[in-house]
């Protein structure tokens, strides 16, 4: 073994143990060098090696941290699971009230012998027809909608399956799939254990730019890309609509595919998907588990022709289509109007959770869309992303570290996503509060 790795195992011993506690900030490489007896560059090679397992992160014009909140052995956190602090402020599963009850309804001719039989079979990524025309009159409805065509429905569990879907089939192991510079930290684990080499696409503060685009491009050729174009997460960004145009002729320009994902679409309906604009190039993704629960969910793409058995082989390769029960349970919910109730419910629920924050939070540098379920926090000057997440799990409180969601681990903003989903309202005011005491302290 290099003697790199032999230091870097040292150090990560004292990681795990405490030794070097979540905030700490580690020494220049130079000075660890010095005080390890090493050349500068090894210095170097042991500190990219923490980055790589995800236990340390570097801050622009700061420096080296040990990492704070759940890290995978060999990667970043999903936030797939919930966090382990009394207040998760990690995750985002939204329930409106009286959710459980309108959705017990629609299951109750389900739970028929005959029904449920019929539910229990099971299902291919195809699905069934009458699921494909019940998705696809899902996202034709309302002033975003657009005219889907139900033969190119797919399904998957969940949402994280269908992008695993989308990614597999587009991208073969070792190529480069350009996502924004900062994004949805499932898609940094799915292209890790799919062998895709992910490539930053700088953003500002309308979203993905087209040019940044064509450079990474230019410096070596994509596959595909990876973009989420409605209230994106972290930031909250929506591509404005010539925004979008520019984006689509960009992809014509440089005839790449693009996975659109539309999870959180569902929160801001009047914006056009780049699926309407670009239907021939475009796989959007999206799943049911933000419209209605994660336990009872599934995941579903709209995929061109020239692009669907690649996404259905994936699908079927990789054990990712639907559960026949659930795929029947979201059918019923659709066609009596449940879901669109508890949508309803949601948005206004969202509404009214980001006014909450901007009351608790007043005088922070955030960036949000008043429609969505979670902000983006630029820390004050003195804090670290780090050092803050460290300090507000000691009250009981977690949230997300900037280098969860950032491409390039080696730059990472002094900033934290707050999810404002899950704790009931009073419960979240709290929290915001104590987060806004830590801050300013």
């Amino acid at each position: 073994m290099d003697d790199y790795r032999l230091i870097a195992d040292e150090m990560a011993a004292d990681i795990t143990s405490g030794r070097l506690r979540p905030g700490q900030q580690l020494p220049t490489q130079r000075a660890f060098a010095r005080r390890r007896g090493i050349a500068a560059s090894t210095a170097g090679r042991v500190y990219r090696e923490l980055v790589r397992r995800g236990l340390t992160v570097g801050e622009v014009g700061r420096g080296t941290f040990v990492r704070a909140g759940r890290c995978a052995p060999d990667g970043p956190i999903a936030l797939a699971e919930p966090a382990t602090a009394p207040i998760d402020l990690e995750l985002n599963y939204p329930s409106a009230p009286g959710q459980a009850e309108l959705l017990a309804g629609g299951l109750a001719p389900l739970l028929r012998a005959d029904a449920l039989g019929e539910a229990l079979r099971p299902v291919g990524a195809a699905g069934t027809d009458v699921a494909r025309q019940a998705f696809a009159g899902l996202l034709s409805a309302g002033p975003g909608g657009w005219d889907v065509d139900a033969r190119g429905l797919l399904f998957a569990g969940n949402g994280r399956q269908a992008i695993a879907g989308a990614l597999a089939a587009l991208v073969p192991p070792g190529q480069r799939l350009g996502v924004e510079a900062l994004t949805y930290p499932v898609v940094k684990a799915v292209a890790g254990r799919l062998g895709i080499r992910l490539v930053p696409l700088a953003m500002d503060e309308h979203g993905l730019r087209p040019d940044a685009l064509a450079a990474a491009h230019r410096a070596g050729p994509l596959r595909a890309v990876y973009v989420q174009p409605r209230l994106q997460n972290p930031l909250g960004t929506s591509l404005p609509p010539e925004r979008a145009v520019a984006l689509v002729e960009e992809l014509r320009r440089l005839d790449l595919p693009v996975v659109e994902d539309a999870i959180w679409s569902f929160l801001r309906p009047e914006s056009a998907p780049l699926a309407a604009l670009a239907p021939e190039r475009t796989v959007l993704v999206d799943s049911l588990s933000k419209r209605l629960a994660p336990g009872l969910t599934t995941g579903f793409a709209v995929v061109p022709d020239g692009l669907r058995e690649r996404v259905a082989g994936a699908l079927r390769t990789g054990g990712w289509t639907p559960s026949g029960f659930a795929l029947e349970a979201a059918v019923r919910w659709i066609g009596d109007g449940t879901l669109a109730a508890v949508v309803a419910a949601k948005r206004m629920d969202a509404a009214a959770r980001q006014a909450l924050a901007r009351e608790a939070l007043a005088g922070q540098r955030l960036r949000a869309d008043p429609c969505s379920y979670y902000l983006w926090w630029d820390l004050p000057g003195a804090w670290r992303a780090e050092t803050f997440v460290a300090a507000a799990a000691r009250a009981g409180i977690s949230v997300t570290p900037a280098a969860a969601f950032a491409v390039d681990p080696r730059s990472t903003p002094s900033a934290v996503r707050v999810g404002l989903a899950s704790p009931p309202l009073p419960v979240l005011r709290w929290a915001l509060r104590v987060l806004a005491g830590i801050a300013n302290d």
